[in-house]
């Protein structure tokens, strides 16, 4: 029984993000109700930061932790015009293909139309209340639903110019991996992420709980009623703000605080949920790090995660690579 349970709630979950429906929420605004200002806040999407070797406070109760190696992560959330990009190249050689693809989780099986590739499939440790992710093709984004803010017309993906720089969203665990895959590049690990997120320092003998200090204001984030300029438009649910749109800059009146982490990275608190790329063994979850315009405050402390299974995509989920 409650196996069965936990597997309609995930569905639940599922079918509630395709049609835009945070759980316990009203529905989030259409996206073609309003169409937001284009937006530059003139940060570069293609950029990327060096965190280096070292110890760091890691989670709540700050486990001094070593990563032994450099690496790179990227600035900022990949933006719905670099996706559109990937789509169209990985299309073009055949990685990546539009149609009907089967999407399953538990014994809940169903069909959707978007784009998809393949997978090769997870080990499996046949743990209680494991699932099985099976070698075959994966959903990557759906199209005919409500939520992504890329147009496919003729095969050929577009970006909506007015969320061009927003995060992409509505994109799996599946989809985000393989555009990291593409570029020879890969999810974020949860330790990097979060060593990304906090830095190394230690602040009244604790780690930073937000990237950019100990306490949040309104103009930090793009939080659940934070204000922004585009709650404005959208109601206290929101909607995403543009990559690095939280830089000190003032946009129409609206002045934000300069929110970067520790190495120079955005967002790594509100806007979207991050998907990070932990295979944990006994569990075929994957986590999520950062918050969302849908979140309150509390939850764009560092160390917080949400999880789902990898075939889960909703507006207020994104990634960013590491490499």
């Amino acid at each position: 029984m409650k196996r069965a349970l936990f597997i309609l709630t995930l569905f639940a979950l599922t079918i509630a993000a395709c049609r835009q429906v945070p759980v316990g929420g009203a529905p989030a605004p259409s996206i073609g109700a309003i169409t937001p200002p284009f937006v530059d806040p003139g940060i570069d999407p293609e950029s990327w930061a060096v965190v280096p070797a070292g110890i760091f406070p890691y989670g709540q109760h700050d486990h001094m932790t070593m990563v032994d190696y450099d690496y790179e992560i990227m600035v900022t959330n990949v933006t719905n015009e670099q996706y559109a990009s990937f789509l169209n190249a990985a299309l073009a050689a055949g990685m990546v293909h539009l149609g009907e693809v089967e999407v399953e989780t538990g014994e809940q099986v169903w069909v959707e139309v978007g784009a998809y590739g393949f997978y090769p499939g997870d080990p499996f440790d046949g743990y209680k209340h494991e699932e099985e992710i099976r070698a075959g093709d994966k959903l990557y984004m759906p199209t005919q639903v409500e939520g992504p803010r890329l147009t496919a017309s003729g095969g050929i993906f577009s970006s909506i110019h007015e969320y061009s720089n927003h995060p992409v969203t509505m994109v799996t665990w599946f989809g985000a991996n393989a555009y990291c895959q593409y570029f020879g590049w890969r999810l974020p690990s949860e330790i990097e992420w979060e060593k990304a997120a906090r830095g190394a320092a230690l602040v009244d003998s604790h780690g930073l709980p937000f990237p950019w200090g100990k306490h949040i204001e309104r103009n930090n984030a793009n939080y659940y009623s934070s204000f922004d300029l585009f709650e404005k438009m959208f109601g206290k649910l929101g909607n995403t703000t543009p990559v690095g749109f939280y830089n000190g800059k003032t946009y129409d009146g609206y002045e934000t605080l300069d929110s970067a982490s520790p190495y120079g990275l955005y967002d790594m608190a509100g806007n979207v949920w991050q998907w990070t790329g932990d295979d944990y063994p006994k569990q075929h979850y994957r986590h999520m790090r950062g918050g969302s315009f849908y979140s309150y405050e509390v939850d764009l402390r560092v160390w917080k995660f949400n999880s789902a299974g990898p075939q889960f995509y909703s507006p207020a989920v994104g990634f960013r690579c590491a490499r």
